[in-house]
């Protein structure tokens, strides 16, 4: 087990989500470049017939309110004191009486190694005798001097030394914490192999540098908010906003037996004193196989956290909104594990888990984590024809591969394989392995590989296509793409052209932006078996949430029976309110009813989408501000608070957070462009375009930052500039359509029409149902004299949108020019 820290990357992530939010507050820029149209029509960027409320007695109405249970059902969140919740647990010690052999196996597993204070006789071997690494251009040095672990390594101000005082992990790495001001735990980012004895930098050669919001001294790399939780038992973090500063306390130290079963003081106690009397014991309480497994993705899964209060029991999502595949690139658009991102939430996405009910138990023992049985041998307990829902599989006959078993010797006896050590990718013959294929591996922190756990289909196409990877290449590196489409056409032919393909492409046709990932997304979100993709749909639904289609979908779906669906729902609908636009009666009434919903994140982004209308006072909005105030030790939470404050008209505290997030993650696009929208607001616009220049320079290659500039700098008066920087978002990404519409209207202020018309065919070419091209193209055209073409760009414009009035008077007045 490993920090959670390395799911960091070297500028933090939280932001990713929040920076998505504000795009319709760059929308609202790019309306001044109408002006070089003159006085002909413009395509108004705003929803033309927002989506009405369904009639009364509807199905649809009352579909938008079968989620709104009576506050009664409501359980508010309310943090209990810390003395009064430690009491309840007994530690660990105390279980191992009653239950040696449970103890015995947890005391060697990666749950009870998770953290332990430094210890001469095991940590030793690592510091002593001292000894150097080079990583990037800096050196590490580490030694075990008159009885203190040192690690020597550039810090905020110094090399140190730093001294070691708590150790995290045991296989296949080692990590160490060091103790810093403000009752800090800063994670090194040099690590031990013990395996190796050797020394590496987790980051191999990013070279890292203080400052940064991912080097081990920045927040990326804090304890007490990126490790503590998961790796101890019932944590606090303790954050104290005004003062920066941390108390942190925990029931045990490591992932203790009460980590995963709960507080067990009565229990041990009435045990004591009633142990042979007969009668069962009131203080037990048995999870089912739901409480099971939201215990299990309580650290294994990337996510928000909304309380900091999480104990096993509980429903997972009173607790955290989980990150899910969207416009991002933390997940692959097929749900394969791309940044750090765990078990949980492909594992939701699976057809093992959504249709055929397996949970973690199933292949792990409870206690050593170990899976119940090696190899393919596992796989065969349901698909060897003991489980109705598992079809039979033939391993040579499925994968068309020879099945060497490294786990059973040639008399057919199973044999002890130390997995963290074999490397199989050097073992002939294992293309037959259940896992190789539909659990490839990934590698984090340079020697810790982790199987991917959405169980997915090797899908070569898929990788030609849209760079998604593929077990088949992982393996056969040497051999192409195309080698790989041809041998599994051969062998499974229309099989491939299945459901999870068709899902994947359409992810990440909406990831690039592809407006012809609309009607299949639409598809998806409405009828797709499996919840979790039913979210993702909501998710990438984004770019087309004007779109009156877009929103009658979603406000039908928050009666979705799975409270993952309706808190994405939720969340992509609070995109029409955020940034203080009025939303659609149907939208408003919706995200009402939601703040009513039993599961506490569908009510956190309710309460959110609605944070500038809701009183502060209110128990659904002292939820979603303890969840802010929790999170505000990192930037994104910072970001938060910012867009809180933003949505009450507090513009000048919104800056104040703003920039302390910048100022945390100074290396961050994502919240430089944020910052710069709430400048922009405040009329600082040329503030807003040096934020963007900055992120520009921090992001070189990312098209739509030079796009998001070049809005602002259109804002600023700076035509010129802001032509330029479209063309250098159209260099760097060809396909971007919005890009080469923007620079069409910049090329005809600028007095190029012709150029200009080039630029829309471009735009018009990659995103043919989008309205708002044609008609500029007609607009521009018909001032050259062009009227024929003219003519025909309006009437391509009113036949994607025959009842928008602006577009009907232009094909009227081009006809009339005859």
């Amino acid at each position: 087990m490993s920090a959670a820290p390395h799911r960091a990357r070297r500028s933090g992530r939280s932001a990713a989500k929040p920076g998505r939010k504000s795009w319709a507050a760059w929308v609202a820029l790019g309306v001044g470049l109408v002006v070089a149209l003159g006085g002909l029509y413009w395509w108004r960027t705003q929803p033309q017939s927002p989506a009405a409320p369904p009639p009364s007695g509807s199905p649809a109405a009352a579909a938008s309110v079968a989620s709104s249970p009576s506050t009664n059902n409501v359980d508010y969140f309310q943090l209990a004191p810390e003395r009064e919740v430690f009491a309840q647990y007994g530690g660990s010690e105390s279980c191992r009486e009653c239950h040696e052999e449970a103890y015995a196996h947890w005391r060697q597993s990666h749950h009870a190694l998770a953290e332990r204070p430094v210890d001469a006789e095991k940590d030793r071997p690592a510091f002593d005798p001292p000894r150097a690494f080079k990583h990037g251009t800096q050196f590490t040095g580490v030694r075990y001097e008159q009885g203190r672990f040192e690690v020597r390594t550039p810090g905020v101000t110094n090399h140190g030394p730093f001294v070691v005082d708590r150790v995290i992990g045991h296989l296949p790495l080692v990590q160490f914490l060091t103790p810093f001001p403000g009752g800090r735990w800063q994670t090194l980012e040099a690590s031990y192999d013990p395996r190796s004895n050797e020394w590496f930098n987790v980051f191999g050669e990013e070279d890292r540098q203080p400052g940064e919001w991912g080097h081990w001294t920045g927040r990326g790399m804090n304890w007490n908010s990126m490790c503590a939780g998961c790796h101890n038992t019932r944590l606090r973090k303790n954050y104290d906003p005004p003062t920066d500063t941390y108390r942190t306390t925990m029931a045990e130290r490591s992932v203790g037996c009460e980590a995963c079963h709960g507080p067990m003081k009565d229990h041990n106690e009435w045990q004591y004193k009633n142990k042979n009397s007969g009668r069962p014991d009131p203080t037990l309480r048995k999870m089912s196989r739901q409480q099971m497994l939201h215990t299990c993705a309580f650290c294994h899964a990337r996510r928000m956290d909304l309380t900091g209060d999480f104990k096993p029991g509980d429903n997972f999502w009173d607790h955290f909104m989980l990150q899910t595949v969207d416009a991002s690139d933390i997940f692959y658009p097929d749900g394969q594990i791309r940044d750090e991102d765990y078990e949980f939430a492909p594992f939701l996405g699976s057809r093992m888990h959504a249709q055929g009910g397996v949970t973690c138990a199933d292949c792990h023992h409870p206690h050593t984590m170990k899976t119940l049985l090696p190899g393919n041998l596992l796989c065969a307990r349901c698909h060897e024809g003991s489980h109705t829902n598992a079809p039979i599989i033939d391993p040579v006959k499925h994968s068309f591969h020879k099945v060497f078993n490294p786990f059973m010797n040639t008399n057919g006896e199973l044999v002890e394989v130390d997995l963290n050590t074999t490397d199989f990718k050097n073992i002939k013959e294992t293309g037959g392995q259940c896992v190789n294929c539909h659990m490839p591996q990934t590698v984090y922190m340079q020697r810790h590989w982790r199987h991917d756990h959405g169980w997915t289909i090797p899908d070569p196409l898929l990788t030609k296509q849209f760079g998604i990877p593929n077990a088949c290449n992982r393996c056969h590196t040497t051999n192409s793409v195309d080698w790989a489409i041809e041998w599994v056409d051969k062998w499974y032919g229309e099989k491939m052209n299945r459901p999870y393909r068709q899902r994947a492409q359409t992810a990440a046709r909406a990831q690039r932006g592809d407006p012809a990932a609309r009607g299949p997304l639409l598809e998806m979100l409405t009828r797709d078996p499996i919840p979790y993709w039913r979210a993702v749909a909501a998710n990438l639904l984004e770019p087309w949430i004007n779109n009156p289609s877009v929103i009658g979908a979603l406000v039908r779906q928050m009666s979705d029976t799975n409270e993952l669906v309706r808190a994405h729902v939720a969340m992509a609908l609070g995109g029409l309110t955020r940034n203080g636009t009025p939303a659609p009666p149907a939208v408003e009434s919706a995200l009402r009813a939601a703040l009513l919903d039993p599961i506490r994140a569908v009510r956190f982004q309710a309460a959110s989408a609605l944070r500038g209308r809701l009183e502060p006072e209110s128990p659904v909005m002292r939820e979603m501000l303890h969840t802010l105030q929790y999170n505000a030790d990192q930037p994104g939470g910072q970001l938060q608070l910012g867009l809180y404050h933003l949505a009450r008209n507090n513009g000048a505290q919104a800056a104040v957070h703003f920039q302390k997030a910048v100022e945390w993650d100074p290396r961050s696009p994502s919240i430089r462009h944020e910052y710069a929208v709430v400048l922009s607001q405040a009329g600082r616009i040329q503030e807003a375009v040096q934020q963007l220049r900055e992120a520009v320079r921090l992001a070189p290659l990312d098209a739509e930052m030079r796009y998001k500039l070049a809005l602002a700098l259109n804002e600023a008066g700076d035509l010129p500039a802001c032509a330029a920087a479209l063309e250098e978002a159209v260099r760097l990404d060809p396909n971007h359509h919005r890009a080469w519409y923007n620079l069409g209207l910049a090329r005809n202020g600028l007095g190029d029409p012709t150029a200009a018309v080039d630029a829309l065919r471009r735009a018009e070419a990659l995103a043919p149902a989008d309205p708002r091209i044609p008609y500029a193209a007609a607009t521009i055209l018909a001032r050259m004299g062009r009227m024929p073409d003219a003519r025909a760009a309006a009437r391509r414009a009113l036949a994607i949108q025959p009842d928008n009035p602006d577009t009907l008077r232009l094909v009227q007045w081009l006809e009339s020019q005859r």
